[in-house]
């Protein structure tokens, strides 16, 4: 027996491409007969055959492996080759093993319900599918932490637990704090990240947010994660290039990084290189009206865009594309009215081609503190619980903006999924908060 083990992942074991090796990991499939038994390994890294020979491992051994179940988890020592017929093009010819952890009846095969996939999540991560977006989303996160370190920022962390609303009371979700009353899970950061630019000047974050919205759909979460910016001194075209930057950012470090997932997935990747190799194409609210009446949608200004009218646009283009000056009434109070038409704002959405809908939210943020009172007046705020955020504009106020992207939203279209609820381990919906 041997006993001096140095584990390779299945990767580096297919790399090394023969030779002996120690594996270790997860039984994918089994199948065997009374005197083969065949084993398809997975790990974080791969998949890989393994052969197990009774005349090579003896009764004893044969009988331990002729019981191995789904998801077992082994410790394989063998002889790699190269088999074509393998399910990914090499062979391990097993001498000896240990099973290191029993798996009695695996609950999760080909035809479950996706109810009962919700219900096992916890397993079903274990699935290709799960495995090869979970490493993408690492890829995305990584991708926005780089893009912005690249750029200058400086990572920020603002509280959970807020005050105060950014986004719209109907939307919160407020917390027993002690049994203090109006005390709210976060929407944004962004009411406590503008502060930390007059020290700072260039500040990002990726942080989960909170949404009470009472939505059923594909593309809503109650928690979810934010990645976020804020610029002091930055006009709203500087905000703009900056969406279209961290978003060409994460696509070509996908592309570079995740192929082999990518294929898992079948995803299709030329709908993703445009991203890279075009600019983004950029349209006012209005324009974007017009372009809608061509397509049969007559859509009433002052009215925003809702899913049905972002879809018909996403599907006009094949990368995102950025409108911007959206009426005032429907955009947040902290959004600067366009000096050239105070009825509308410099806020600006980046809708996700092939039907992904809005994926990035930004602005250049309003500096007249009496425009800002009268918003809040207006939605039904007392400015005075707003006093901290207004010290901003008394205090040697710079022009200044930022945005927030649905860090889910862009995995789901990156990776082609269905529902955004598979672009995140355990999705937390209306209905759904366990396991």
């Amino acid at each position: 027996m041997k006993t001096d083990k140095h584990f390779l992942s299945i990767a580096e074991a297919m790399k090394q491409g023969s030779g002996d090796v120690w594996i270790r990991g997860w039984v994918w499939r089994e199948r065997g007969s009374n005197k083969l038994k065949f084993i398809t390994l997975r790990d974080a890294s791969n998949v890989i055959q393994c052969v197990i020979e009774k005349a090579v491992v003896g009764d004893s051994q044969f009988g331990i492996a002729d019981k191995i179940q789904m998801e077992a988890s082994v410790e394989i020592y063998g002889t790699m080759k190269q088999d074509p017929r393998a399910p990914t093009g090499y062979e391990l010819a097993v001498k000896e093993f240990h099973l290191v952890g029993s798996s009695d009846s695996f609950p999760i095969n080909k035809d479950q319900s996706v109810e009962f996939l919700a219900d096992n999540r916890h397993l079903w991560l274990r699935s290709r599918k799960m495995t090869a977006v979970l490493k993408i989303r690492s890829t995305v996160f990584g991708a926005i932490d780089e893009y912005f370190r690249m750029k200058g920022f400086f990572e920020y962390h603002s509280p959970i637990f807020q005050a105060i609303q950014c986004e719209g009371g109907s939307t919160l979700f407020e917390v027993d704090y002690f049994k203090q009353k109006g005390v709210f899970l976060s929407q944004s950061w962004q009411l406590y990240a503008e502060p930390a630019i007059f020290a700072l000047e260039k500040i990002y974050t990726i942080s989960p947010s909170f949404r009470a919205e009472k939505s059923k759909t594909s593309r809503h979460l109650t928690e979810y994660w934010h990645a976020e910016m804020e610029e002091a001194w930055a006009s709203f075209d500087q905000i703009i290039d900056h969406g279209e930057g961290v978003l060409k950012h994460i696509v070509k470090k996908v592309l570079e990084t995740n192929q082999e997932e990518l294929k898992i997935l079948e995803r299709d990747v030329k709908k993703l290189e445009p991203t890279l190799q075009k600019p983004f194409p950029h349209m006012t609210y209005d324009d974007a009206l017009v372009i809608l009446k061509k397509h049969g949608m007559d859509v009433e200004w002052g009215k925003d865009l809702r899913t049905i009218e972002e879809d018909v646009l996403s599907k006009l283009y094949d990368t995102p594309i950025a409108v911007t000056r959206y009426p005032k009434v429907v955009k947040a109070f902290y959004m600067k009215e366009d000096p050239k038409n105070p009825n509308v704002v410099l806020g600006v959405d980046f809708i996700g081609p092939e039907g992904y809908g809005e994926i990035i939210g930004g602005s250049e943020r309003e500096a007249d503190i009496e425009k800002i009172k009268q918003r809040l007046i207006a939605q039904g705020e007392d400015p005075k619980a707003y006093e901290f955020y207004l010290d901003t504009r008394r205090y040697g106020s710079v022009p200044h903006g930022g945005f927030g992207m649905g860090v889910e939203r862009v995995i789901a279209w990156v990776c082609g999924l269905d529902n955004i609820k598979d672009a995140i381990p355990f999705p937390r919906t209306m209905v759904r908060w366990k396991p």
